[in-house]
């Protein structure tokens, strides 16, 4: 019955024009500003879903590293029982350090990944092998895959019509530092340009990877002793139990990460970019609250005789307020329904046929992607509904307090 009340005030005719332009302006600025943060959110969502799957084909589910220093050692009864853990698929053991990578007279700095033969299972690192092919070799013969970046920046070629560059890397030998004579801590050997890789560039242009013997046998590893263990879940494995339960069992010598874990910077920043866009988007439904507290309190004004009506036919002041709440609400409901029409009509055009383009030409892909949520949907509906409640309460509680004036 309070919504038939709003209704009929709603299409009513008014004394005062400028009620009804107010309104019809409150109605379009919150059309507006809910398509605005819906298309937003879509937008970071489109973003957030590429960036997550290019860095999930380097990072792994969950990553081992010691907690002091760079190495740590693992026997094989932990490794097996890495291997055993529930939910674990696969596990790559890992010897990494940076390292210099010389061609002829081109040289560049390279983070240098040694890994076994179940690197291929824990990382989509060999499925985005654009020239060449994945291969490591093994400690005698091994081969390296760089990515894209360092291959331009060294002028290396892979096995085709050109011979593959044969490479020399230069690593520090573990414990061994020389004051009067540097060289002696470090060590030299050769590689073979087996393949490039192409994800994103803070790896195209950072990382190369090759044979773990050859890199532990360069540093002067043990024979347990590594820098890294990678670690592939099944399907639906539960992330952070798993993390718990490995953090458990290996001991406070060991740092078990997850994917997020390992470049917070980069998740953080994207959540942090996402909800300073949708706050600077709200304020823009706060001017709207405004017009909706000038649009009701003149209905108020002029409606003071219907309210007096009511009264007199016994409405109490618990109905007049629901009445003029719902004129609220129905403002801004009618606002919230057309910008959600709006931003669905945008977004499933965009899916479609990609019509708003990226500039420039260093993405992987020329248009923005969109993913809709149904968590967005209701973050944007209740937070129009909210500020409505807020803007509409202030001239319902004025009309609720009016005093009964029959003339």
């Amino acid at each position: 019955m309070y919504l038939t009340f709003a209704w009929r005030y709603f299409k009513a005719k008014k004394s005062a024009h400028a009620i009804n332009i107010i309104a019809w302006v409150t109605m379009g600025v919150i059309a507006f500003a809910t398509a605005c943060q819906l298309l937003v959110l879509s937008v970071f969502n489109g973003f957030e879903g590429l960036v997550t799957s290019l860095y999930s084909s380097f990072y792994t589910d969950i990553k081992i590293i010691p907690a002091k220093g760079k190495t740590f050692f693992l026997t094989a009864a932990q490794i097996n029982l890495l291997k055993q853990q529930t939910g674990v698929k696969a596990v790559s053991l890992i010897a990494e350090e940076k390292a210099l990578l010389q061609n002829e007279e081109m040289q560049t700095i390279v983070y240098l990944k040694g890994v076994d033969e179940n690197y291929r299972l824990v990382s989509g690192v060999a499925n985005k092998t654009v020239e060449g092919e994945f291969n490591t070799g093994d400690a005698d013969d091994p081969g390296l895959i760089l990515g894209s970046g360092i291959q331009n920046a060294a002028a290396v070629n892979v096995d085709g019509g050109i011979a593959a560059s044969i490479l020399t890397l230069v690593l520090p030998k573990k414990g061994k530092v020389s004051v009067s004579d540097p060289l002696q801590s470090l060590s030299e050997g050769n590689v073979k340009a087996t393949g490039v890789f192409s994800i994103q560039q803070d790896f195209d242009n950072k990382y190369a990877i090759t044979n773990i013997d050859f890199v532990k046998q360069q540093m002067g590893f043990a024979a347990g002793e590594y820098s890294a263990a990678e670690i592939k879940l099944e399907e639906g494995a539960g992330l952070s139990k798993i993390q718990q339960e490995l953090a458990q069992q290996l001991g406070n010598t060991y740092k078990v990460q997850t994917k997020y874990e390992q470049n917070t910077s980069l998740y953080n920043t994207m959540k942090l970019e996402k909800w300073a866009i949708y706050a600077v988007l709200t304020l823009i439904l706060f001017i709207a609250a405004f017009n909706m507290i000038s649009a009701l309190t003149m209905l108020v004004l002029e409606k003071q005789k219907d309210i007096s009506v009511l009264q007199s036919m016994g409405a109490d002041k618990n109905m007049i307020l629901k009445i003029f709440l719902g004129e609220g609400l129905l403002l801004a409901g009618i606002g919230a329904i057309t910008g959600i029409c709006l931003a669905l009509t945008v977004c499933l055009i965009q899916v479609k046929f990609h019509l708003i383009k990226l500039q420039g030409g260093s993405f992987l892909i020329d248009y923005f992607p969109v993913k809709l949520q149904v968590a967005d949907f209701m973050l944007v509906v209740s937070t129009v509904a909210l500020i409505a409640f807020l803007a509409a309460w202030f001239p319902a509680r004025k009309a609720a307090d009016q005093p009964i004036e029959l003339r």
